[in-house]
């Protein structure tokens, strides 16, 4: 793949040591583009950033310092999108602190998709991965893309109902996208890098560092129409992502669970200070005012278990009043035919 050296510009703008994000937005209106950054003189760049971070970028572009990027971006299925390129997600616009460039891996054409995020906590129970993959299903064949963080629990099984779907699905990571976090997730990486797509504000490189992944909330808030909460604790991350959603004007949606789960303290929460509540998919629908229809699509209702999940009910059950409560079923399907 051939590079500009306009690209090359804002790979150096943003690998500009010290600089981060309001500097490189304070440079670009004063100067109107990375190139012209580059070119201005030290002085004219003291009056905006720091000297120390003028006088790196009065070196030059620093091929050593680009060169991974450019090596990357050899594979086809690999992108780098910046703020001036149409590709770039328009949503994010409307941030605070836009990212200056993303690094994509997958569909460009899903970045400016109409999308709702799907969040939740990463020690989700088994109902809370069922509801996650059943919504991200539906509204996904409905067409939102449907956008999460690839973490465990219930950001893995919203991707998975996603790509299900016809709308597919976005991973906002918190590392480099040369780097799979959670490891576990690695096979679920590599079907959204070919069906659907994964960005990353952070170079190439980037460990999966604490501080990185409630930083990459805002982008997945903020690419979205809203945000659905599936199980969240009260110290969840996943209420960080649904308070950013808030602040940038976006919907969020809750869904209720036991009063005795912990992974349902942090959606009571929500809901007490205004989120709205859903029992399907058709409720986001109809609230960001689409007028598809959604199929009815039960979960947990088919199969030969459907009986022993409606005795099993909705708040936590010990296994001996589970068996007595369905000592009939395990009789019937367990017991030898009489002749």
């Amino acid at each position: 793949m051939i590079v500009d050296a306009s690209l090359k510009a804002w790979l150096a703008l943003s690998l500009t040591h010290g600089l981060g994000g309001e500097g490189s937005r304070r440079l670009l209106k004063e100067f109107g583009s990375p190139d012209a950054v580059f070119t201005a003189s030290i002085s004219s760049l003291k009056s905006v950033v720091k000297a120390d971070v003028a006088a790196e970028i009065n070196k030059g572009i620093s091929d050593g310092a680009i060169a991974p990027a450019l090596v990357w971006l050899e594979d086809d299925n690999n992108h780098i999108v910046t703020l001036a390129d149409s590709d770039y997600p328009q949503a994010l616009l409307n941030i605070p602190d836009p990212p200056l460039l993303l690094y994509v891996k997958g569909r460009l054409d899903l970045l400016n998709r109409s999308a709702l995020a799907i969040v939740g906590s990463r020690s989700a129970t088994p109902q809370g991965i069922n509801n996650a993959e059943a919504f991200a299903k539906s509204l996904s064949d409905a067409g939102l893309c449907i956008i999460s963080g690839l973490a465990h629990g219930i950001d893995a099984a919203a991707h998975r109902g996603a790509l299900r779907g016809q709308g597919s699905s976005i991973a906002v990571v918190g590392t480099g996208l040369d780097k799979v976090y959670p490891a576990a997730n690695r096979d679920l990486a590599h079907a959204l890098a070919h069906q659907g797509t994964l960005i990353s504000e952070f170079p190439l490189g980037t460990p999966p560092l604490a501080a990185n992944f409630p930083r990459r909330n805002r982008l997945i808030s903020g690419m979205s129409l809203g945000c659905l909460v599936v199980e969240a604790s009260l110290q969840s991350g996943s209420l960080i992502t649904a308070r950013l959603a808030l602040e940038q004007g976006r919907d969020v949606f809750a869904i209720p669970g036991s009063i005795h789960a912990p992974q349902s303290k942090g959606c009571h929460a929500l809901l007490k200070q205004g989120a709205k509540l859903v029992e399907a998919a058709q409720d986001i629908l109809e609230d960001l005012g689409g007028s598809l229809v959604i199929p009815t699509q039960a979960v947990n209702s088919e199969g030969q278990d459907s009986a022993l999940l409606d005795h099993l009910g909705f708040d936590p059950v010990g296994v001996d009043t589970l068996s007595v409560r369905c000592g009939s079923i395990f009789q019937s399907r367990h017991e030898p035919e009489q002749r």
